[in-house]
């Protein structure tokens, strides 16, 4: 992969910001001995550090600095796709989610009392919501954008400037496809799932998409009479493994080396099913007990082979059962980085107020997520490395371009 910091320099016009985002995406790396404010990324002391060269060095490359953050990012993404180790392909996802930190008082942008998924609760925080390229060997984040509350306009949810998340994620689809990023499907939790606007604009856009829906989102009539995902997986017939009926066994293949059996059914909710334009795929680790954390409710507008929908003109490749439990499992991707980006690279410990320095700061945590990737791929040599090159696999042209590791040290992610 090409040599980050000499790429990004030159997006840096004048030699202070350049030293700032070495000095920042250094701290961001390091391990984390405190938590990664800007006094802890320059190396002083909490608070009375706060008035140190170094540490004013950051606020104003962070706060008051000319540098453009969607201009790095479109640079971070331009190198990603066009590197054959990162490079997006037809066989990933791209994942939608968003999520929130607790932050205090009232004065930093997009900050007020909202849900914060992270703790399960509405609290005061900020919530970014975030796309990322995933597939089951490499993932890293697209866009991030923080979500204003209605609670910061003048006219609330009418103001023409409010945004919803739906919108948020809208667009950032968007801006992903203009940067060349390529998918099999757009996957997303129940939260965007639900919402058929939006899975309506993904088709129209040609996108295929694979989205949970909650249990008890009903079809058709309301309250007790309401017809749910639920509903329909208890109609189909199970007699056990011996006996699966409308059940079939879908292998799940794990990081660690371990598989799962599941079971999967194409089911019927309303005008959903197996030859509509929306099916409803259900994956279960039981279908007897359907239980809650171990049970899937998935709409896919793509069709099953040998369908009607299954011609040479169709917009997608057909889906087995397989293919649809095997693209939304690559989404718990994006749950992995953000433990990642938050417990490693200081994520939530920004200590700034204005919209932009908080663009800023999330650029720059994405940018060092990549490093990362960077690293993995091209590892640095040191005097403790065997000085014995391993031997080649037997298969070194993987989706994307020949492997610079060998095959035995390349992740395999559920």
């Amino acid at each position: 992969m090409e040599d980050y910091a000499a790429e990004f320099d030159e997006l840096f016009s004048r030699l202070a910001q350049r030293r700032g985002f070495r000095d920042y995406l250094t701290g961001l790396l390091a391990p984390r001995d405190r938590n990664k404010t800007l006094t802890g990324l320059a190396g002083s002391e909490p608070v009375i550090g706060a008035q140190h060269a170094a540490a004013q060095r950051l606020q104003y490359f962070l706060s008051q600095s000319t540098w453009d953050p969607d201009q790095v990012n479109r640079r971070r993404l331009e190198i990603l796709v066009n590197d054959p180790a990162t490079a997006p392909h037809a066989r990933g996802v791209i994942a939608i989610d968003d999520s929130g930190d607790r932050k205090d008082g009232t004065a930093t942008a997009h900050v007020g009392r909202q849900w914060l998924g992270r703790y399960g609760k509405t609290d005061n925080g900020i919530v970014t919501v975030t796309t990322v390229w995933a597939d089951e060997r490499v993932y890293y984040p697209l866009h991030a954008e923080a979500y204003t509350p209605a609670s910061h306009f003048e006219k609330k949810q009418a103001d023409p400037e409010f945004r919803t998340k739906l919108q948020i994620a809208k667009d950032s689809i968007g801006k992903a496809l203009t940067a060349g990023v390529i998918c099999r499907a757009v996957v997303a939790d129940s939260y965007y799932g639900d919402h058929d606007p939006l899975r309506a604009e993904l088709s129209r856009s040609g996108l295929g998409f694979v989205m949970a829906l909650k249990p008890s989102r009903g079809t058709w009539q309301y309250g007790a009479d309401a017809y749910t995902p639920k509903d329909a997986a208890r109609v189909v017939p199970w007699g056990g493994p011996d006996d699966p009926g409308g059940w079939q066994p879908v292998v799940r293949r794990f990081r660690d080396g371990h598989t799962e059996t599941w079971w999967a059914t194409d089911a019927q909710l309303g005008w959903w099913g197996p030859d509509g334009h929306t099916r409803l795929v259900i994956a279960t680790t039981d279908p007897q007990i359907l239980p809650d954390k171990g049970t899937w409710y998935l709409a896919t507008n793509l069709h099953r082979p040998g369908g009607p929908h299954d011609v040479q003109s169709a917009a997608h490749e057909p889906a087995d059962l397989t293919e649809v439990v095997r693209l939304y499992g690559i989404r718990h991707r994006i749950e992995q980085s953000y433990k990642q980006v938050k417990d490693e690279l200081g994520w939530a410990d920004f200590q700034v107020r204005s919209a932009i320095a908080i663009r800023r700061h999330q650029a720059l945590v994405n940018c060092a997520f990549s490093f990362c990737w960077d690293t993995w791929f091209d590892p640095p040599s040191t005097k403790d490395l065997s000085p014995t090159p391993p031997d080649p696999s037997d298969d070194d042209s993987a989706e994307r371009g020949p492997n610079r590791r060998p095959a035995s040290q390349i992740p395999e992610l559920a």
